[in-house]
């Protein structure tokens, strides 16, 4: 879990969860997780800060994750608010870096971004079915769908208070993105699928590691697809080719001996 850099001035719904995570694993009796049931686990008792740590500074195959979140989660289920409470804050380092990457250009939206990213996840951690892999992906696909919708359904942002009365055309290529990634399909600069790639992960609310879990490669293998697919796209607006209608790639001729 990626640790994150984001700073908040107010209390927000991830913030207050840190707290309430850092009076529940304070001396004299912090929560503690016993680790010796989970394969790849230190085999000992830990507290969760500790916990914690050692999942931001240390990378563990998808077995192990999956079994320390099936722990977690049951533990949350059947062992009261305190534990509820103790496995939100071990997620918390990914779940502001989600939080962070959705409020990014919507500052306006961050405390409502991080309530709804939070209760995606609490949800998730009720009710998820904790017997198929892929648990943490899953719980966290959750909270950033939760967080995504905020940005997404907004229609409330006023106009800008010096927006031209006056009508202009467009500045080309204009159009969707989609629109631009469907002509460079269409021309056979970019595959389909790496345009569903750009498309999904660029402008939907899809995360590159579940796209890779499904796909069954790993999220550096596709963001090197996706940084490939779109310096083409890029490189072809530069030139103007996608600027008007689709055109299927041009095919030469090997040029005849004389």
């Amino acid at each position: 879990m990626a640790a994150t850099t984001r700073t908040r001035t107010a209390d927000t719904a991830l913030t207050t969860a840190e707290k309430a995570f850092e009076l529940l694993t304070c001396e004299p009796a912090p929560l503690a997780f016993d680790a010796r049931p989970v394969p790849g686990l230190p085999d000992t008792t830990m507290p969760l800060d500790e916990l914690r740590n050692l999942l931001v500074y240390e990378r563990y195959d998808s077995d192990t994750t999956d079994e320390l979140w099936r722990q977690l989660a049951h533990h949350a289920r059947e062992r009261g608010p305190a534990w509820v409470v103790g496995a939100i804050g071990v997620a918390l380092p990914a779940l502001t870096h989600l939080a962070a990457k959705i409020s990014r250009g919507h500052p306006g939206h961050a405390d409502d971004v991080d309530s709804e990213l939070l209760a995606g996840f609490l949800q998730a951690l009720r009710t998820a079915d904790l017997a198929p892999p892929r648990l943490w992906l899953r719980l966290c696909w959750a909270a950033w769908r939760a967080g995504a919708a905020v940005v997404k359904t907004d229609n409330g942002e006023e106009l800008p208070p010096d927006l031209s009365s006056g009508s202009r055309s467009p500045r080309m290529p204009y159009g969707h993105p989609d629109l631009l990634l469907g002509r460079a399909s269409a021309a056979g600069l970019i595959t389909a699928e790496a345009a569903e790639l750009i498309s999904a992960t660029r402008f939907g609310d899809a995360l590159i590691e579940q796209l890779a879990a499904e796909k069954g490669v790993t999220a550096a293998v596709l963001r090197m697809r996706r940084r490939r697919a779109e310096r083409i796209v890029a490189a072809a607006v530069t030139r103007g080719d996608l600027s008007g209608p689709a055109r299927s790639p041009v095919r030469r001729e090997p040029a005849r001996a004389a």
